[in-house]
């Protein structure tokens, strides 16, 4: 539990934090200009407005650093979110940004003769090894799952298994590596994310936060619309 009553928001590293942060900015955050410093190694940012601040951190991270309070708000992909389940953790927002889909893919001179729904057991290379076991035991097949943290798509071509679970946007990383989709377990995109405990202590400011950003949504989505 943080002994400051500064509210901290948590953002993910990479690629989607280019897609977050007009939202963040249309909803009424500013960062420090150290903040888009492509050189700057800090984590932790001031904003325009008093008592919050940013952290960026790995995406996997922003879901435990708002389980556990070290943040009060962050930005997550569900897939993260299925992956740790933390009850602590309420997503009362999709952002819509960050699509993609979370697939089980394979070498492409397998799929012809494969059907998915004849497997019973199978090894599985994946960042996400409790979400791969659940999807698999409802079905009834049972996942061994060796988890990598990334290069994910070189797992079949060096003989460590010959399926992945991995997420897919255009699909031209599997196609590099010789994979293809076999299977689609769930569309994933960004979530706005609250830590449970805060809500309830903080509901005045946390829940308007939430509704600046839903209008902010809104408004963007209008705009792709129109």
């Amino acid at each position: 539990m943080r002994l400051d009553r500064e509210l901290v928001i948590a953002l993910p590293k990479g690629r989607i934090l280019g897609e977050v942060m007009p939202l963040l900015r249309r909803g009424g955050v500013v960062p420090e200009a150290a903040f888009d410093d492509p050189a700057s190694r800090r984590l932790r940012f001031a904003t325009d407005r008093e008592g919050i601040s940013i952290v960026r951190v790995r995406s996997f991270d922003v879901a435990t650093f708002v389980a556990f309070g070290a943040a009060d708000i962050g930005v997550a992909g569900n897939d993260v979110l299925m992956e740790f389940d933390y009850p602590e953790i309420y997503a009362p927002l999709d952002l819509g940004v960050g699509r993609c889909r979370l697939v089980v893919a394979e070498p492409a001179e397998m799929a012809p003769g494969d059907d998915p729904a004849r497997w019973s057991h199978l090894r599985v290379a994946t960042k996400y090894p409790a979400l791969t076991r659940r999807h698999f035991a409802a079905r009834g097949v049972q996942a061994e799952c060796i988890k990598l943290s990334g290069a994910v798509e070189l797992a079949p071509a060096l003989g460590l298994c010959r399926r992945i679970v991995d997420l897919v946007s255009t699909g031209d990383t599997l196609a590099a590596n010789g994979l293809v989709e076999v299977e689609r377990i769930a569309a994933i995109s960004a979530h706005l994310i609250v830590n449970r405990a805060a809500l309830k202590t903080r509901a005045e400011t946390i829940g308007g936060w939430i509704e600046r950003w839903r209008a902010a949504v809104a408004a963007e989505t209008g705009e792709r619309v129109s």
